[in-house]
């Protein structure tokens, strides 16, 4: 057994042992790394409001901080989360949102919320502040994206339902490996009512070439070179790619206005496989 004490045996031995080690950590680092989402599927999951932002009268961003300064909600891009409060009269209620914040923002993530009068999951809202904390469940949600899966993305967005299209637009424009183009529409009653204006503004200034925005509006203020009214075939015509394959359009609003636009994009010839509604 002389050979074992050899020089080159264990030479052999060390490296062995050192392979063995390099492969362990790298397994380690790897399901560290995938196990960094701080959301559970199942169970409700408690997050602490750190920051409240108005934006108009009935709007707000909510910043929730995760549990530490690196961690990631790990959230997939266009899918939603289950949120749970209470309405004015201390019944439990849950309702989806989605994050206008992605896994590149660490630490925290943000909601943006119109608040209602009659909204059951509004009054939580309203009622929120600095300290408080909100219950979250997810990943939920049937819409999953990958880079590169279709050629361009047309989108209908009415009120609060911009927030998933800002999701998915914000996930394909800021990987440079992604060179689907988006088109989105965007309804509103009034000027006021337009969310996240400044953040749409930056990305049709930062990707002119694969982003572009129309904005609508029903009671639009005097000077005004947007859309006026509801959002028409034409609108979509003029500002959505023409249906074709390897072409989605995306549509998030309110119930009458999800309707109409099924109705007007079935009429220009878009299949049931191009169309999906968050």
């Amino acid at each position: 057994m002389e050979f074992l004490d050899s020089p080159e045996v264990q030479i052999m031995s060390v490296a062995i042992a050192l392979v063995a080690i390099v492969a362990g950590a790298a397994y380690f680092y790897s399901s560290s790394k995938k196990s960094r989402g701080c959301l559970n599927p199942e169970h409700f999951k408690e997050f602490k409001l750190v920051k409240r932002t108005q934006l108009s009268h009935n709007s707000a961003k909510f910043r929730f901080e995760l549990p530490t300064p690196t961690s990631v909600l790990g959230l997939p891009i266009g899918q939603h989360l289950s949120c749970r409060g209470k309405d004015g009269l201390g019944e439990e209620v849950i309702k989806p949102y989605t994050p206008t914040t992605l896994d590149s923002d660490v630490g925290y993530f943000e909601l943006v919320i119109k608040m209602y009068p009659q909204g059951r999951m509004s009054h939580h809202f309203r009622e929120m502040g600095v300290g408080d904390y909100l219950a979250v469940k997810g990943p939920k949600g049937r819409f999953k994206y990958q880079p590169g899966q279709v050629r361009a993305f047309g989108m209908l967005a009415g009120g609060s339902g911009i927030t998933p299209m800002f999701q998915v637009a914000r996930a394909i424009l800021e990987n440079p490996k992604d060179k689907t183009k988006v088109h989105l529409i965007y309804a509103n009653v009034t000027y006021e009512d337009i969310l996240l204006k400044e953040e749409l503004n930056a990305l049709t200034t930062n990707y002119p070439d694969q982003f572009t925005i129309y904005y609508v509006l029903n009671q639009p203020p005097e000077e005004w070179d947007g859309g006026v009214g509801f959002v028409s075939k034409e609108m979509i015509q003029a500002h959505c790619p023409a249906p074709a394959p390897g072409i989605q359009i995306l549509r998030c609003g309110p119930p009458p206005m999800n309707k109409a636009m099924a109705a007007h994009l079935d009429d220009l010839g878009y299949t049931s496989a191009m169309q999906f509604q968050f």
